[in-house]
């Protein structure tokens, strides 16, 4: 699979329910993330799009699970932002049950992209993420988001201490620095991304086909 097919996104679908999960024979790569955390902003840069994805400085924009088609057979999936003290509780309560549906049981999804703000890696809610995710036996690849507002060394530090994390909790989890603004660690997602779309379509083809 070639670096270039994250460059052909196209929105397809917003769906709030998990019957209305469009039905196809392709794979899923899930950005999932706190709110604020910089999702938005990686997947645009992914994408080289400017607003693929919706970037505000309102936290929880992002109600539903939105659909990006990259090309016939793979599929970008934007979750909703968690941990936004703000919403309401009904809210959150269908967030948290539409993302651990999706998370536990799509059998087109290939891996979940984790993003996380490297100034507050780690919460709470990002190792219940985790958690929720790790019964699938599928990667995770964390992005620490927005490196460039610390210094190389405390960067390369909390990379450090997010790599022993995962190395003891989730064998199946990789970790990388990363900037939207600054350009930074884009090649290397790209990288673990198209490894695991020619991992899911030819290695693993009958796995994630359901054949």
């Amino acid at each position: 699979m070639k670096i270039n097919s994250f460059q052909n996104a196209s929105f397809i679908a917003s769906i709030n329910e998990i019957r209305d999960l469009p039905k196809h024979d392709g794979i899923e790569i899930a950005f999932a993330g706190r709110s604020n955390a910089g999702k938005s902003s990686a997947i645009n840069t992914l994408t080289r799009r400017n607003r693929l994805a919706f970037v505000s400085k309102t936290p929880g924009r992002t109600q539903q699970i939105n659909f990006f088609r990259l090309n016939p057979v793979l599929y970008l999936v934007d979750l909703p932002g968690y941990g936004y003290a703000k919403v309401p509780e009904a809210i959150r309560m269908h967030w948290r049950h539409l993302l651990n549906e999706y998370l536990q049981k799509r059998p087109t999804l290939a891996g979940l992209v984790l993003i996380m703000d490297i100034r507050h890696p780690l919460t709470s809610l990002d190792i219940q993420m985790i958690d929720w995710f790790l019964p699938t036996g599928k990667d995770i690849h964390v992005v620490l988001t927005k490196s460039d507002k610390l210094s190389k060394l405390q960067a390369n530090n909390t990379l450090s201490d997010v790599t022993h994390f995962l190395n003891k909790t989730y064998s199946r989890a990789s970790v990388q620095l990363f900037s939207s603004a600054a350009a930074i660690g884009v090649e290397d997602m790209l990288s673990v991304l198209n490894r695991w779309i020619d991992k899911s379509m030819y290695g693993e083809k009958s796995q994630v086909r359901g054949s």
